[in-house]
Protein backbone atom coordinates (compact mmCIF):
# COMPACT_ATOMS: atom_id res chain seq x y z
CA UNK A 1 0.00 0.00 0.00
CA UNK A 2 1.33 3.42 -0.67
CA UNK A 3 1.89 5.81 2.31
CA UNK A 4 2.10 9.66 1.18
CA UNK A 5 2.03 12.92 3.43
CA UNK A 6 -0.51 15.48 2.50
CA UNK A 7 -0.02 19.28 3.41
CA UNK A 8 -2.14 20.56 5.67
CA UNK A 9 -4.16 23.40 4.09
CA UNK A 10 -7.21 24.57 3.78
CA UNK A 11 -7.69 27.23 0.97
CA UNK A 12 -11.55 26.06 0.12
CA UNK A 13 -12.84 28.25 2.78
CA UNK A 14 -11.07 31.57 0.88
CA UNK A 15 -12.91 34.12 -1.04
CA UNK A 16 -12.83 33.46 -4.45
CA UNK A 17 -13.93 36.03 -6.76
CA UNK A 18 -17.07 35.16 -10.17
CA UNK A 19 -15.71 35.99 -13.30
CA UNK A 20 -17.30 38.74 -13.47
CA UNK A 21 -19.21 40.79 -10.78
CA UNK A 22 -20.96 43.10 -12.80
CA UNK A 23 -22.66 40.58 -14.11
CA UNK A 24 -23.05 37.63 -11.79
CA UNK A 25 -23.65 39.60 -8.16
CA UNK A 26 -26.21 37.31 -7.40
CA UNK A 27 -24.15 34.64 -8.06
CA UNK A 28 -21.56 35.71 -5.92
CA UNK A 29 -23.85 36.85 -3.10
CA UNK A 30 -25.63 33.59 -2.71
CA UNK A 31 -22.11 31.26 -3.18
CA UNK A 32 -20.73 33.20 -0.33
CA UNK A 33 -23.34 32.18 2.12
CA UNK A 34 -21.72 30.82 5.10
CA UNK A 35 -24.57 28.52 6.50
CA UNK A 36 -24.99 25.78 4.35
CA UNK A 37 -28.35 24.99 5.05
CA UNK A 38 -30.04 28.51 5.86
CA UNK A 39 -33.53 28.49 4.10
CA UNK A 40 -36.12 31.29 4.09
CA UNK A 41 -38.07 34.10 1.67
CA UNK A 42 -34.52 35.90 1.28
CA UNK A 43 -33.10 32.67 -0.09
CA UNK A 44 -35.18 31.98 -2.02
CA UNK A 45 -35.72 35.74 -3.95
CA UNK A 46 -31.72 35.02 -4.02
CA UNK A 47 -31.10 31.82 -5.28
CA UNK A 48 -34.04 32.99 -8.29
CA UNK A 49 -32.01 36.05 -8.81
CA UNK A 50 -28.86 33.93 -9.10
CA UNK A 51 -30.78 31.61 -11.53
CA UNK A 52 -31.63 34.42 -13.71
CA UNK A 53 -27.98 35.67 -14.05
CA UNK A 54 -26.35 32.55 -14.99
CA UNK A 55 -28.66 31.55 -17.55
CA UNK A 56 -28.10 34.51 -18.83
CA UNK A 57 -24.48 34.37 -18.82
CA UNK A 58 -24.54 30.82 -20.85
CA UNK A 59 -27.25 31.83 -23.04
CA UNK A 60 -25.12 34.80 -24.04
CA UNK A 61 -21.77 32.37 -24.27
CA UNK A 62 -23.39 29.03 -24.98
CA UNK A 63 -24.63 28.23 -28.81
CA UNK A 64 -26.09 24.74 -27.51
CA UNK A 65 -27.93 26.53 -24.35
CA UNK A 66 -29.30 29.18 -26.04
CA UNK A 67 -30.89 27.70 -28.59
CA UNK A 68 -31.99 24.85 -25.78
CA UNK A 69 -33.42 28.02 -24.18
CA UNK A 70 -35.46 29.98 -27.06
CA UNK A 71 -37.13 26.29 -27.49
CA UNK A 72 -37.93 26.18 -24.07
CA UNK A 73 -39.65 29.73 -23.77
CA UNK A 74 -42.02 28.34 -26.40
CA UNK A 75 -43.10 25.37 -24.03
CA UNK A 76 -43.68 25.09 -20.43
CA UNK A 77 -41.85 26.82 -18.01
CA UNK A 78 -39.23 25.03 -16.17
CA UNK A 79 -37.97 25.81 -12.42
CA UNK A 80 -36.19 29.20 -12.44
CA UNK A 81 -36.23 29.86 -16.34
CA UNK A 82 -33.28 26.92 -16.75
CA UNK A 83 -33.97 24.02 -19.34
CA UNK A 84 -32.90 20.38 -17.65
CA UNK A 85 -30.31 19.11 -19.61
CA UNK A 86 -29.70 15.13 -18.66
CA UNK A 87 -26.38 14.12 -17.34
CA UNK A 88 -25.88 11.39 -20.57
CA UNK A 89 -25.61 14.78 -22.81
CA UNK A 90 -22.07 15.43 -21.40
CA UNK A 91 -20.94 11.83 -22.15
CA UNK A 92 -21.93 12.89 -25.97
CA UNK A 93 -20.82 16.48 -26.03
CA UNK A 94 -18.58 18.88 -25.05
CA UNK A 95 -19.72 22.23 -24.72
CA UNK A 96 -17.77 25.38 -23.05
CA UNK A 97 -19.23 29.08 -22.20
CA UNK A 98 -15.59 29.75 -21.32
CA UNK A 99 -12.69 30.17 -23.31
CA UNK A 100 -10.10 26.94 -23.02
CA UNK A 101 -7.54 28.61 -22.20
CA UNK A 102 -9.35 29.04 -19.04
CA UNK A 103 -10.12 25.64 -18.49
CA UNK A 104 -8.58 25.29 -14.87
CA UNK A 105 -9.40 21.77 -14.49
CA UNK A 106 -10.94 18.61 -16.31
CA UNK A 107 -12.48 16.29 -15.29
CA UNK A 108 -14.50 12.45 -15.84
CA UNK A 109 -17.04 10.48 -14.72
CA UNK A 110 -16.68 7.04 -15.84
CA UNK A 111 -13.64 4.67 -15.59
CA UNK A 112 -11.01 3.09 -17.52
CA UNK A 113 -13.62 1.69 -20.55
CA UNK A 114 -17.19 2.94 -21.64
CA UNK A 115 -18.39 6.70 -22.65
CA UNK A 116 -17.09 9.17 -19.93
CA UNK A 117 -19.03 12.80 -18.60
CA UNK A 118 -16.44 15.68 -20.16
CA UNK A 119 -16.97 18.34 -17.87
CA UNK A 120 -14.14 21.57 -17.72
CA UNK A 121 -14.12 23.91 -15.03
CA UNK A 122 -12.67 27.52 -14.50
CA UNK A 123 -11.01 28.96 -11.37
CA UNK A 124 -14.07 30.05 -10.11
CA UNK A 125 -16.20 27.37 -10.37
CA UNK A 126 -14.37 24.65 -9.13
CA UNK A 127 -13.46 26.97 -6.12
CA UNK A 128 -17.13 27.47 -5.04
CA UNK A 129 -17.60 23.98 -4.88
CA UNK A 130 -14.78 22.91 -3.38
CA UNK A 131 -15.71 25.70 -0.49
CA UNK A 132 -19.50 24.80 -0.30
CA UNK A 133 -17.85 20.89 0.96
CA UNK A 134 -15.84 22.91 3.03
CA UNK A 135 -18.74 24.90 4.53
CA UNK A 136 -20.44 21.53 5.28
CA UNK A 137 -17.49 20.17 7.19
CA UNK A 138 -17.25 23.19 9.18
CA UNK A 139 -20.45 22.82 10.20
CA UNK A 140 -20.29 19.40 11.15
CA UNK A 141 -16.78 20.06 12.90
CA UNK A 142 -14.72 17.91 10.56
CA UNK A 143 -12.05 20.74 9.52
CA UNK A 144 -9.53 19.61 12.24
CA UNK A 145 -6.07 21.51 11.23
CA UNK A 146 -4.62 20.64 14.93
CA UNK A 147 -5.48 16.89 15.00
CA UNK A 148 -3.52 14.74 12.48
CA UNK A 149 -5.67 11.45 11.09
CA UNK A 150 -4.60 8.57 9.38
CA UNK A 151 -6.44 8.11 6.06
CA UNK A 152 -7.94 5.22 4.08
CA UNK A 153 -9.32 5.85 0.83
CA UNK A 154 -11.48 3.53 -0.99
CA UNK A 155 -10.46 5.08 -4.30
CA UNK A 156 -8.07 5.28 -7.22
CA UNK A 157 -4.19 5.56 -6.14
CA UNK A 158 -3.01 8.67 -8.00
CA UNK A 159 -1.61 7.87 -11.38
CA UNK A 160 -0.45 9.56 -14.38
CA UNK A 161 -3.41 11.07 -16.12
CA UNK A 162 -5.89 10.13 -13.59
CA UNK A 163 -9.04 12.57 -13.52
CA UNK A 164 -12.05 10.65 -12.64
CA UNK A 165 -13.86 13.41 -10.54
CA UNK A 166 -14.00 10.94 -7.71
CA UNK A 167 -10.14 10.51 -7.17
CA UNK A 168 -10.44 14.50 -7.15
CA UNK A 169 -12.75 14.43 -4.40
CA UNK A 170 -11.59 12.57 -2.13
CA UNK A 171 -7.40 13.64 -2.00
CA UNK A 172 -8.94 16.89 -1.29
CA UNK A 173 -10.59 16.10 1.73
CA UNK A 174 -7.93 15.35 2.91
CA UNK A 175 -6.90 19.28 3.03
CA UNK A 176 -9.57 19.16 6.03
CA UNK A 177 -7.35 16.90 8.64
CA UNK A 178 -3.58 16.85 8.43
CA UNK A 179 -2.37 12.96 7.29
CA UNK A 180 -0.12 10.66 9.81
CA UNK A 181 -0.55 8.25 6.70
CA UNK A 182 -2.53 7.42 3.84
CA UNK A 183 -3.16 4.36 2.38
CA UNK A 184 -5.44 3.77 -0.94
CA UNK A 185 -7.29 0.91 -1.45
CA UNK A 186 -7.16 0.96 -4.86
CA UNK A 187 -3.69 0.53 -6.05
CA UNK A 188 -2.23 1.77 -9.58
CA UNK A 189 -0.63 -1.87 -10.88
CA UNK A 190 1.18 0.12 -14.13
CA UNK A 191 -1.53 -0.54 -16.16
CA UNK A 192 -5.03 0.04 -14.58
CA UNK A 193 -6.35 -0.33 -10.65
CA UNK A 194 -6.72 -3.23 -8.90
CA UNK A 195 -8.53 -3.56 -5.12
CA UNK A 196 -6.24 -4.53 -2.69
CA UNK A 197 -8.01 -6.55 0.08
CA UNK A 198 -5.40 -7.35 2.23
CA UNK A 199 -3.37 -4.49 2.08
CA UNK A 200 -6.35 -2.53 3.13
CA UNK A 201 -7.36 -5.02 6.39
CA UNK A 202 -3.46 -5.03 7.23
CA UNK A 203 -4.14 -0.79 6.75
CA UNK A 204 -7.53 -0.56 9.28
CA UNK A 205 -5.81 -3.17 11.72
CA UNK A 206 -2.67 -0.64 12.04
CA UNK A 207 -4.58 2.40 12.41
CA UNK A 208 -7.29 0.58 15.23
CA UNK A 209 -3.23 0.42 17.05
CA UNK A 210 -2.66 3.97 16.20
CA UNK A 211 -3.56 6.92 18.41
CA UNK A 212 -5.24 9.06 15.86
CA UNK A 213 -8.54 8.68 14.29
CA UNK A 214 -9.40 7.49 10.96
CA UNK A 215 -10.93 9.04 8.14
CA UNK A 216 -12.45 6.16 5.39
CA UNK A 217 -13.23 8.29 2.37
CA UNK A 218 -14.86 6.68 -1.06
CA UNK A 219 -16.97 3.72 -2.77
CA UNK A 220 -19.52 1.95 0.09
CA UNK A 221 -18.80 -1.14 -1.91
CA UNK A 222 -15.40 -1.68 -0.87
CA UNK A 223 -15.61 -0.99 2.48
CA UNK A 224 -18.29 -3.83 2.71
CA UNK A 225 -16.08 -5.92 0.84
CA UNK A 226 -13.62 -5.26 3.49
CA UNK A 227 -15.85 -5.85 6.66
CA UNK A 228 -16.75 -9.62 4.70
CA UNK A 229 -13.46 -10.28 4.22
CA UNK A 230 -12.32 -9.51 7.92
CA UNK A 231 -14.96 -11.47 8.89
CA UNK A 232 -14.25 -14.54 6.23
CA UNK A 233 -10.70 -13.89 7.65
CA UNK A 234 -12.11 -14.70 11.61
CA UNK A 235 -10.67 -11.63 12.41
CA UNK A 236 -12.10 -10.11 15.83
CA UNK A 237 -13.82 -6.31 15.56
CA UNK A 238 -11.51 -3.55 15.86
CA UNK A 239 -11.73 -0.38 17.55
CA UNK A 240 -10.83 2.88 15.65
CA UNK A 241 -9.56 5.24 18.06
CA UNK A 242 -12.23 7.91 19.30
CA UNK A 243 -13.09 10.52 16.30
CA UNK A 244 -12.93 8.50 12.98
CA UNK A 245 -15.18 9.09 10.69
CA UNK A 246 -16.22 7.76 7.16
CA UNK A 247 -17.43 9.56 4.53
CA UNK A 248 -18.76 7.40 1.64
CA UNK A 249 -19.56 7.95 -2.40
CA UNK A 250 -19.59 6.80 -5.76
CA UNK A 251 -22.29 4.14 -4.85
CA UNK A 252 -23.14 0.95 -5.54
CA UNK A 253 -23.58 0.85 -10.11
CA UNK A 254 -22.81 -2.38 -11.37
CA UNK A 255 -23.28 -4.17 -8.39
CA UNK A 256 -27.28 -4.11 -7.61
CA UNK A 257 -27.10 -7.48 -6.55
CA UNK A 258 -24.33 -7.66 -3.72
CA UNK A 259 -25.86 -4.13 -2.68
CA UNK A 260 -27.17 -3.96 1.36
CA UNK A 261 -29.05 -1.53 2.67
CA UNK A 262 -27.61 1.58 4.20
CA UNK A 263 -28.47 0.14 7.96
CA UNK A 264 -26.89 -2.95 7.65
CA UNK A 265 -24.11 -1.53 6.22
CA UNK A 266 -23.38 1.13 9.00
CA UNK A 267 -24.76 -1.36 11.44
CA UNK A 268 -21.85 -3.59 10.63
CA UNK A 269 -19.38 -0.70 10.32
CA UNK A 270 -19.84 0.34 14.03
CA UNK A 271 -19.90 -3.75 14.91
CA UNK A 272 -16.67 -4.65 13.27
CA UNK A 273 -14.70 -1.08 13.42
CA UNK A 274 -16.33 0.70 16.22
CA UNK A 275 -17.59 3.78 14.47
CA UNK A 276 -20.75 5.41 15.65
CA UNK A 277 -23.77 5.64 12.87
CA UNK A 278 -23.82 9.33 13.48
CA UNK A 279 -20.23 9.24 12.05
CA UNK A 280 -20.54 7.85 9.05
CA UNK A 281 -22.10 9.46 6.33
CA UNK A 282 -23.07 8.70 2.88
CA UNK A 283 -23.48 11.81 -0.26
CA UNK A 284 -24.30 11.99 -3.42
CA UNK A 285 -22.48 14.08 -6.06
CA UNK A 286 -21.19 14.05 -9.34
CA UNK A 287 -18.80 15.03 -11.78
CA UNK A 288 -21.96 16.67 -13.80
CA UNK A 289 -22.98 18.60 -10.79
CA UNK A 290 -20.79 19.12 -8.19
CA UNK A 291 -22.65 20.77 -5.36
CA UNK A 292 -22.17 18.13 -2.58
CA UNK A 293 -25.13 16.30 -0.68
CA UNK A 294 -24.01 14.96 2.61
CA UNK A 295 -26.20 12.97 4.85
CA UNK A 296 -27.33 14.62 8.18
CA UNK A 297 -26.77 12.49 11.36
CA UNK A 298 -30.31 10.98 10.55
CA UNK A 299 -28.75 10.06 6.97
CA UNK A 300 -30.96 12.70 5.12
CA UNK A 301 -29.35 13.84 1.93
CA UNK A 302 -30.33 17.50 2.46
CA UNK A 303 -30.77 19.79 -0.10
CA UNK A 304 -27.93 23.02 0.55
CA UNK A 305 -28.60 26.47 0.37
CA UNK A 306 -26.68 26.64 -3.03
CA UNK A 307 -29.45 24.15 -5.08
CA UNK A 308 -32.26 23.27 -5.73
CA UNK A 309 -33.99 19.67 -6.38
CA UNK A 310 -36.69 18.11 -8.31
CA UNK A 311 -37.94 14.77 -9.08
CA UNK A 312 -39.55 14.37 -12.69
CA UNK A 313 -41.82 11.53 -13.98
CA UNK A 314 -39.82 9.18 -15.93
CA UNK A 315 -42.74 9.25 -18.48
CA UNK A 316 -43.81 13.22 -18.82
CA UNK A 317 -40.44 14.57 -17.17
CA UNK A 318 -42.90 17.02 -15.39
CA UNK A 319 -41.81 17.69 -11.54
CA UNK A 320 -43.23 15.30 -9.41
CA UNK A 321 -44.95 15.94 -5.62
CA UNK A 322 -42.93 14.86 -2.42
CA UNK A 323 -42.32 11.34 -2.22
CA UNK A 324 -43.18 9.99 -5.58
CA UNK A 325 -40.69 8.38 -7.39
CA UNK A 326 -38.75 9.99 -10.87
CA UNK A 327 -35.56 10.71 -11.92
CA UNK A 328 -33.40 13.15 -9.72
CA UNK A 329 -33.01 16.82 -11.17
CA UNK A 330 -30.83 18.74 -9.92
CA UNK A 331 -30.37 22.91 -10.19
CA UNK A 332 -27.64 25.24 -8.91
CA UNK A 333 -26.33 28.83 -10.39
CA UNK A 334 -22.49 27.94 -9.44
CA UNK A 335 -21.34 26.91 -12.82
CA UNK A 336 -19.91 29.41 -15.00
CA UNK A 337 -17.57 27.22 -17.40
CA UNK A 338 -20.14 24.34 -18.86
CA UNK A 339 -24.37 25.62 -19.18
CA UNK A 340 -24.75 22.87 -16.56
CA UNK A 341 -27.04 24.68 -14.30
CA UNK A 342 -29.90 22.37 -14.07
CA UNK A 343 -29.10 18.70 -14.66
CA UNK A 344 -31.54 15.56 -14.95
CA UNK A 345 -29.37 12.53 -13.53
CA UNK A 346 -30.05 8.99 -14.35
CA UNK A 347 -30.77 8.73 -10.97
CA UNK A 348 -34.15 7.50 -9.36
CA UNK A 349 -34.71 9.24 -6.10
CA UNK A 350 -38.24 10.55 -4.27
CA UNK A 351 -38.18 14.03 -2.42
CA UNK A 352 -39.21 14.63 1.46
CA UNK A 353 -39.71 18.13 3.04
CA UNK A 354 -37.34 19.14 5.51
CA UNK A 355 -39.93 18.62 8.19
CA UNK A 356 -40.09 15.35 7.84
CA UNK A 357 -36.52 14.62 9.15
CA UNK A 358 -36.07 15.08 12.91
CA UNK A 359 -32.86 16.80 12.59
CA UNK A 360 -32.52 20.40 12.95
CA UNK A 361 -31.72 21.10 9.23
CA UNK A 362 -35.41 22.76 7.11
CA UNK A 363 -34.29 22.20 3.71
CA UNK A 364 -35.91 19.57 1.44
CA UNK A 365 -33.89 15.90 1.44
CA UNK A 366 -34.12 12.95 -1.19
CA UNK A 367 -33.72 9.42 -1.07
CA UNK A 368 -31.54 7.94 -3.85
CA UNK A 369 -33.69 4.80 -5.08
CA UNK A 370 -31.44 3.26 -7.49
CA UNK A 371 -30.31 4.18 -11.62
CA UNK A 372 -33.02 4.07 -14.17
CA UNK A 373 -32.92 1.26 -16.12
CA UNK A 374 -29.65 -0.84 -17.76
CA UNK A 375 -27.66 1.30 -20.68
CA UNK A 376 -23.58 0.70 -21.73
CA UNK A 377 -23.11 4.36 -20.01
CA UNK A 378 -20.94 3.63 -16.69
CA UNK A 379 -19.90 5.97 -14.12
CA UNK A 380 -16.41 5.68 -12.23
CA UNK A 381 -18.39 3.61 -9.70
CA UNK A 382 -19.53 0.91 -11.87
CA UNK A 383 -15.62 0.57 -13.34
CA UNK A 384 -14.23 0.33 -9.54
CA UNK A 385 -17.19 -1.98 -8.86
CA UNK A 386 -15.95 -4.15 -11.79
CA UNK A 387 -12.33 -4.31 -10.08
CA UNK A 388 -14.41 -6.69 -7.18
CA UNK A 389 -15.45 -9.57 -9.52
CA UNK A 390 -13.63 -12.59 -8.15
CA UNK A 391 -12.15 -11.43 -5.79
CA UNK A 392 -14.79 -13.03 -3.05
Amino acid sequence: MTVSSFPVANPHLAPVEVPDPALLPRVQELCDLTDPYTCGPRQEELFAAAMAEINAWHADRSPFFRSLAQRADRGAAEPYGAPPVHANFFKRHEVLSIPREEVELHLTSSGTTGQKSQMFFDRWTIRAAQRMVARIFERNGWITPDQEVNYLLYSYEPAPGLNLGTAFTDNYLCDFAPARQVEYALRHTGSGHEFDPFGTVAALRRFAQDDVPVRILGFPAFLWFTLERMRAMGLPPLSLPEGSLIVLGGGWKGHADRQIGKEELYARVTEQLGVPSERIRDTFGSVEHCVPYIECDHHRLHAPVWSRVFVRSTRTLEPLPHGEPGFLHLVSPYITSVPAQSVVMGDLAALQPGRECPCDLETPWFTVLGRAGVSRNRSCAVAAAELMKGLS
